[in-house]
């Protein structure tokens, strides 16, 4: 949606910028989501009882726009709360505005706002922002909750190289994910350790045909760590499509163990469907690896819905995927088996089917994931639903 010479002091009103009166154009846009979960507990609840369910309404509003000479700006707006089923069908939501749960007024919060400048085929971008996971690997913006979690960075984009893109940048802060996270609170990386922010440069190269490659590099001056990441993807290679991945975090503390992690995965067509099998395995090291902006998720092929936490340390996981079209949307089926090799050796293993689909002018999933290993009693059980629509 663009709204020509729109005064920002109108946008200011309703709470999206709050600058000086200015004749430009503005580019609004945004989504609305409704969100549900529910899960048996293992055994010990009853799917679709309150207690163990959770639900959000959410709308996302972004305004951009180019205010001339190199400059542009972004702003979003992110609204999120259960809207009054926390007091009968659900106990909590997935993602959180601000404030206690049945304070109505206070959901609200600035989930992006940012400037750009442009310097020759240099891109500067400062601020509140989401940071893609193919840039970013080890800190990047993930998209399995509500809204997407970003970060409060200074980010520069460079592509004076011929094929070859290079990233730079100071990460400071993140929102975090996860259940019931508040998105409107941003606080230090890797759980707050990492006061002094994250340092980082990537490489992203396309000279050789179909195969592109990504190399990045992490510094965590106030936890002693740093990273080093690199994927590898080889394109229509014969009737598949391979994939290399590995790295390590260093750990320079007196006495740190370092941690690596490789993985491969291969795709290719059998008629309609698209197959994958895909292997990791991630030693003993003193810290996982995972997204230091919310330890949750990693950047991992075999990451699957909810497998992250047997996959991020110490393992060997193993993981078959098949999707292919059905009716006005697409079935997903994947399962993955987790070798735990620490001290517990609780294996894992986690089956995923999922079906995403148009509907109703929205995007809508239905998935449902079991989750067995040594460590549960009984398979947990969970139902997730969304709906999205994007204007």
């Amino acid at each position: 949606m663009k709204i020509t010479n729109l005064s920002l002091a109108v946008i200011a009103v309703v709470g999206m910028m709050s600058v000086a009166s200015a004749d430009v154009d503005v580019d609004l846009g945004g989504q609305a989501v409704v969100y549900y979960q529910t899960s048996d507990a293992s055994g010990t609840g009853d799917l679709f009882n309150q207690d163990s369910s959770l639900a959000n309404f959410g709308l996302q509003l972004d305004a951009t726009s180019d205010i001339g000479n190199g400059f542009g700006l972004g702003v979003q707006a992110s609204a999120l709360n259960a809207s009054g089923l926390n007091k009968n069908l659900v106990s909590n939501v997935m993602q959180a505005g601000g404030g206690d749960l049945d304070d109505a007024e206070n959901y609200f919060g600035i989930t992006k706002a940012y400037l750009t400048k442009n310097i020759g085929k240099t891109t500067l971008k400062m601020g509140r922002q989401e940071l893609p996971k193919s840039l970013s690997p080890l800190a990047f913006s993930e998209g399995w909750n509500v809204f997407k979690n970003t970060f409060d960075a200074v980010v520069a984009i460079n592509n004076d190289v011929p094929d070859t893109t290079v990233v730079g940048a100071y990460v400071s802060s993140s929102n975090g994910n996860g259940i019931a996270n508040d998105m409107t609170s941003f606080d230090d990386l890797a759980g707050g350790a990492a006061e002094k922010g994250a340092y980082m440069l990537t490489v992203a190269n396309k000279s050789v045909q179909n195969v592109p490659m990504t190399l990045s590099y992490y510094s965590l001056p106030s936890t002693d760590l740093s990273a080093v990441w690199a994927d590898v993807q080889a394109k229509q290679l014969g009737p598949v499509n391979v994939g290399l991945q590995g790295g390590m975090v260093m750990n320079d503390a007196s006495g740190g163990n370092d941690t690596t992690g490789l993985g491969v995965k291969v795709s290719g067509k059998a008629g309609p469907a698209d197959l994958t099998v895909a292997y990791s395995t991630v030693d003993d090291g003193d810290v996982p690896i995972h997204n230091v902006g919310t330890n949750v998720k990693t950047p991992l092929y075999t990451q699957m819905i909810l497998n992250q936490g047997a996959i991020k340390s110490d393992n060997d996981t193993v993981m078959l995927k098949a999707a292919a079209p059905a009716g006005p949307g697409k079935v997903i089926g994947q399962y993955a088996y987790t070798t735990d090799n620490s001290i517990a050796e609780n294996d894992y293993n986690e089956l995923d089917l999922i079906y995403k689909f148009k509907a109703l002018g929205t995007t809508m999933l239905a998935a449902y994931v079991m989750q067995d290993g040594d460590a549960y009693e009984d398979p947990n059980n969970v139902l997730r639903f969304w709906t999205r629509y994007n204007f």
